[in-house]
């Protein structure tokens, strides 16, 4: 059972702009860190990590309005910080999943 990069600061660049809130910021993690669970716990069928990150994009996608309410939004920066986590989440378990089919849910 592989763990996750302790190391790792999973987006680490919202984090460090304070255009993000942080609480904003935390729930996207928690969202990443279910899919991560589930690879720690040794999945490896593509249909179902694919789904549970389904799950975590479109868990992103509701947090939109939320982001808005609070003078902020997933631009630029958000996408591709995320794009990148998600990257390296799938690199360090070694998932062959191509990013783009990885986060293909995002309205953002």
């Amino acid at each position: 059972m592989k763990k996750f990069d302790p190391n790792y600061q999973m987006l680490a660049e919202m984090y460090q702009d304070d255009y993000y809130p942080d609480f904003l910021v935390d729930k996207i993690s928690a969202l990443l860190r279910k899919v991560i669970a589930l690879l720690e716990n040794d999945e490896t069928d593509l249909k179902v990590i694919q789904s549970a990150l389904d799950e975590a994009v479109e868990g992103i996608n509701d947090l939109q309005a939320e982001f808005d309410e609070n003078d902020s939004e997933i631009e630029t920066v958000a996408r591709d910080t995320i794009g990148e986590t998600v990257a390296y989440i799938l690199e360090w378990f070694d998932i062959n999943i191509d990013i783009e089919d990885a986060i293909g849910a995002r309205d953002w």
